[in-house]
């Protein structure tokens, strides 16, 4: 029997005020986060940029990108606000007996930035690249070993599903699968079809399967499961599905995340939060301001309504939702 939406719908506004940090003349850079999107290859350079420059547009401090040495100089060209590190590497450009020195040398780059870093976005535009993804495997590992919380979007998705035990039981990551990405997991994980007359509770069993992780399912309405509960984001919204939307998403999620980390980490007595899961929480802030930044931008757009138009109007939603003044 389907579970009423209505009875895991959040107040996601509420959630949204409580977490997001006050602008005041004593906060210095990068208190609001600092965010690294891992992605970007020879084929794919605007998904990178979308989640990076998202993240910006929410309010976090800083946002880079670690991307191939060919994606570099196309995104550095998008905006000069993103810092761009080109040190990832493709298999056409290893030699076979250069692999392990290279693979070593690219998780050295990174790693000197891993502690810095409130939330890492892995996927957006990073390809299926076998090299690639195995460096990405073992940056996954490390964040997990420093406690960086991850979002996972895209071809990053393709790596986790392939490789579940990289994420399994690691409560600070959360998986973003649109309908065609979830539906591979749950063939891979809990091995039966998608179940949608029963969404919530087919949710609930994957996150617990996989040990915790929170997993955000995009769809007409979003659904938000750590396991232990679900949670549904059905405000807003756009009938414009240009492509570009999910990266703005995994952007916008890794700020509320770290936003949200730091509210809990301070236990303020007055906190009216019921859930204390900041990648929950994170989750559900970030899927409703994609949602009402979209529902702005079709509003001003219509048809022609592409993803830097939403993109634009994800300051003045929040703004609407949450005043800096």
């Amino acid at each position: 029997m389907q579970q009423d939406l209505r009875s895991v719908e959040v107040d996601a506004e509420s959630v949204i005020r409580s977490i997001t940090p006050a602008l005041d003349l004593t906060r210095h850079k990068g208190q609001a986060g600092k965010i690294a999107v891992i992605g970007g290859c020879r084929e794919y350079t605007g998904a990178p940029y979308f989640a990076a420059i998202s993240a910006l547009k929410i309010g976090a401090d800083l946002s880079h990108v670690f991307c191939t040495k060919d994606a570099a100089p196309v995104i550095k060209s998008y905006s000069p606000e993103l810092i761009v590190h080109p040190v990832l590497e493709e298999s056409y450009s290893v030699r076979e007996e250069d692999k392990k020195f290279i693979s070593s040398k690219v998780l050295a780059e990174v790693d000197k930035w891993m502690e810095r870093f409130d939330c890492l976005v892995i996927g957006p535009g990073l390809g299926r690249d076998p090299f690639l993804l195995d460096c990405v495997s073992e940056i996954i590992r490390h964040a997990r070993q420093t406690n960086v919380p991850i979002v996972i979007d895209g071809d990053g998705l393709f790596l986790v599903t392939n490789n579940i035990d990289l994420v399994s039981g690691y409560a600070l990551a959360v998986l973003t699968p649109n309908v065609n990405e979830y539906k591979r997991l749950v063939e891979k994980v809990l091995s039966s079809e998608v179940n949608d007359a029963d969404a919530t509770q087919q949710v609930l069993s994957l996150a617990k399967k996989i040990g915790g992780v929170t997993i955000l399912k995009k769809g007409k309405s979003d659904l938000i499961s750590d396991g232990d509960t679900v949670k549904s984001v059905s405000i807003y919204g756009s009938p414009r599905r240009c492509g570009g939307q999910g990266d703005i998403l995994s952007g916008s999620v890794a700020v509320f995340l770290s936003w949200a980390r730091q509210h809990i980490k301070a236990a303020d007595p007055n906190s009216n939060l019921s859930c204390k899961n900041p990648a929950v929480l994170g989750c559900i802030a970030g899927s409703a301001m994609m949602r009402k930044a979209a529902s702005v931008a079709f509003s001003h757009k219509k048809r022609s309504t592409i993803t830097g138009d939403i993109i634009e109007f994800l300051g003045k939603s929040l703004e609407d939702i949450c005043p800096a003044t």
